[in-house]
């Protein structure tokens, strides 16, 4: 059985880079979150292009400042967002597979394009599961490298399972996304959108919405004309991925992958998995309009892309 051995070496840890399977599941009703990666389509591409299975924990980096120094050839892939990735100081193309040699130096430095990189490892990064998932969760302390819900920081080392591996692979131009577009986001109408007036539901889909700088993997505050409500109150219910809240400002916040198991504002809908995915790409300022769709269509949607990484 393969033995998991040191692989890259953190020499400059950046704000935020976290560790990330696909998610922690089935425990939400002890009040854990999933976790997981905020863009799946990115974290996606970046696992496929190296040869690993869907779950395989890759590297989420946020904003970039991150360097790495690789402690024995390995071959590894980035997907996701442009942060002006380099290898010993060269510049690094996206959504592709590549080779670094040891003591040869991975580093990411600020957005060009996007938010969030994703680094997968050929064989994937070894951490210990916890609640079955090395999902990093920092606000809960749970998973991540080194099972505390730490990101990284100086002077750690990220162990990785390593696997021979095809190089120069390539993502498809079309799921190579330009995340400085204007996004359109789809949304599932939910269980309380007939309270909101008839005004506020023509605004909220026609109507563009700016990314405010109130943003984190909890969730994204949208900016734009005010959503008025029927609903004085209501009992906390259940959140799920993507779910949209709208507080007493009329502000939506779309809620993410580490967001609150349970929440007591009126919904207008949820995103869809692959806008969730797209939304996590978008900067402060960045406009994005929302658009309704019948479940039939979010599905097939998020099923045509799964079958991709089959």
């Amino acid at each position: 059985m393969t033995q998991a051995i040191a692989g890259l070496s953190v020499t400059r840890a950046g704000p935020l880079a976290l560790l990330q399977d696909a998610g922690r599941f089935g425990v939400r009703r002890l009040g854990v979150t999933q976790g997981g990666p905020v863009d799946l389509h990115g974290w996606a591409w970046a696992n496929h292009l190296v040869g690993n299975a869907w779950g395989t924990p890759a590297l989420e980096v946020t904003f970039g400042g991150l360097e790495l120094v690789a402690e024995r050839d390995l071959v590894v892939a980035v997907a996701g967002a442009d942060l002006s990735a380099t290898l010993d100081g060269e510049p690094l193309a996206g959504w592709r597979s590549f080779t670094v040699k040891a003591g040869q130096r991975l580093a990411f430095a600020a957005p060009a394009n996007g938010l969030r990189a994703y680094l997968a490892v050929a064989g994937g990064f070894a951490a210990v599961p916890v609640l079955g998932s090395v999902a990093c969760v920092v606000r809960e302390g749970l998973g991540g490298h080194d099972g505390r819900g730490h990101r990284l920081a100086e002077g750690d080392v990220l162990r990785v399972m390593p696997r021979r591996a095809a190089t120069g692979r390539e993502a498809p131009r079309e799921a190579q996304v330009d995340y400085r577009r204007p996004a359109e986001l789809s949304l599932l109408p939910g269980a309380q959108v007939g309270e909101f007036s008839g005004e506020s539901l023509f605004q909220a889909f026609n109507a563009p919405w700016r990314v405010d700088d109130r943003a984190d993997r909890m969730g994204v505050r949208l900016t734009g004309p005010r959503l008025d409500c029927r609903m004085a109150s209501m009992i906390s219910e259940g959140i799920g991925l993507g779910a949209v809240q709208v507080p007493p400002d009329g502000q939506p916040i779309a809620l993410l992958n580490d967001r609150q198991t349970i929440g007591g504002y009126p919904r207008l809908g949820a995103l869809t998995p692959l806008a969730c995915s797209r939304l996590a790409q978008c900067l402060p300022g960045q406009e994005v309009r929302l658009k309704a769709v019948t479940t039939e269509q979010a599905l097939a949607a998020y099923r045509g892309f799964r079958a991709g990484f089959a």
